[in-house]
């Protein structure tokens, strides 16, 4: 199993740099200038060009996408001195001659165009709102789904059955920032005296107080509206695998022992029909990460997807790329980690 992780991790490595690559170079052949919006549009020349050298906009990309890997680089040659203690938070190892040591250092993301703050810090604000927002849209999605999916199976073409696929197809063909823009008008607009809830507000909050305070009822419409997609998807995978597993020959040994049907089902039936609804799930909660760049923005959720679009709309580079990098990241390791439980729920799958 050591080997298999090393050898994806490498893999994920790879991942990461084309990911780096490939956003680096569609920026850096865009028409517009990031220092020029920076700046303003009024802004002489002179001026735009001292952004572009202090930036390193000036230069060629091979040069550009070389510093910003050596940045985010965990492992560097570093000098030990106090200038790079204020850019880099690193911890030097071995002697690499003069003032330089071999260092293993924090990525740095660096910092915004257009606030100066540290991209790092900028994401650890967004990306707590963003996983819970996705974690509970993937949790809701998996109660509801599970429950549909084998209940429709338990109760083949029957009226129970025929609406669970039904309404699966429609949650899955209805886009998310669809659906978050109907459950904004009609739950956080036009029945708002009876829900309550909001059109546009974020998990964090300054209250009449002004002091910070969760707001709980703000994640209920946006974890609906991610959470409807995944729901159809999980209630026909858990249908079709439920089926496939009540029709193998150790259920009906099990229902021949005398076992309980509630036993059968959950404990010999569902377990050994969860595989493809674990690779559903893993798939779509990275993918929710995604899927709530337009969620975030109908409901102004200050998340990992707002701040991303924010940025691309100023051209801020380092905000974009490090939102998008550190999205990729998480796809690497929730793939790796879906792997690894694999072995958990099916003892029949080996990681060679």
């Amino acid at each position: 199993m050591l080997s298999y992780i090393f050898r994806k991790s490498l893999y994920g490595i790879v991942v990461l740099f084309l990911v780096v690559l490939t956003i680096s170079s569609i920026i850096y052949l865009s028409p517009v200038d990031p220092a020029a919006l920076t700046q303003g549009q009024r802004t002489d020349t002179q001026t735009i060009e001292a952004v572009q050298k202090e930036y390193g906009l000036d230069q060629p990309l091979h040069v550009q996408l070389g510093k910003y890997l050596r940045d985010i680089s965990p492992i560097d040659i570093l000098p030990n001195n106090n200038i790079t203690k204020e850019k880099y938070s690193f911890i030097p190892i071995i002697p690499a001659g003069g003032e330089s040591f071999f260092s293993i250092k924090k990525p740095f993301l660096r910092t915004s165009y257009q606030t100066g703050e540290r991209v790092s810090v900028m994401l650890g604000k967004a990306i707590p709102q963003t996983i819970v927002l996705a974690f509970s849209a993937i949790l809701l999605a998996c109660i509801i789904g599970i429950f549909l999916g084998v209940m429709a199976a338990l109760r083949k073409n029957s009226w129970l059955d025929s609406t669970a696929i039904v309404t699966s197809v429609m949650g899955y063909s209805l886009p998310s920032y669809v659906s978050a823009i109907l459950l904004a008008l009609i739950f956080g607009y036009y029945l708002q005296e009876w829900t309550g809830l909001n059109v546009q507000g974020s998990l964090f909050g300054i209250d009449d107080f002004g002091d910070e305070k969760i707001f709980w009822k703000n994640l209920i419409l946006p974890a609906l509206a991610l959470g409807i997609r995944p729901i159809g998807i999980i209630t026909q995978l858990t249908r079709s695998s439920m089926l496939d597993v009540l029709s193998q020959d150790y259920i009906r040994t099990a229902k021949a022992k005398g076992l309980s049907k509630t036993k059968v089902i959950f404990k010999h039936g569902l377990r050994n029909a969860l595989n493809p609804v674990v690779t559903a799930v893993s798939g779509w909660f990275a993918a929710l990460l995604a899927g709530a760049f337009f969620v975030e923005n109908v409901f102004s959720y200050n998340g990992l997807g707002k701040i991303t679009v924010d940025a691309l709309l100023t051209r801020d580079i380092p905000v974009v790329l490090g939102a998008i990098l550190f999205t990729a990241f998480l796809f690497v390791i929730i793939n790796l980690l879906v792997d690894i439980l694999y072995t958990f729920l099916d003892p029949r799958v080996k990681l060679t």
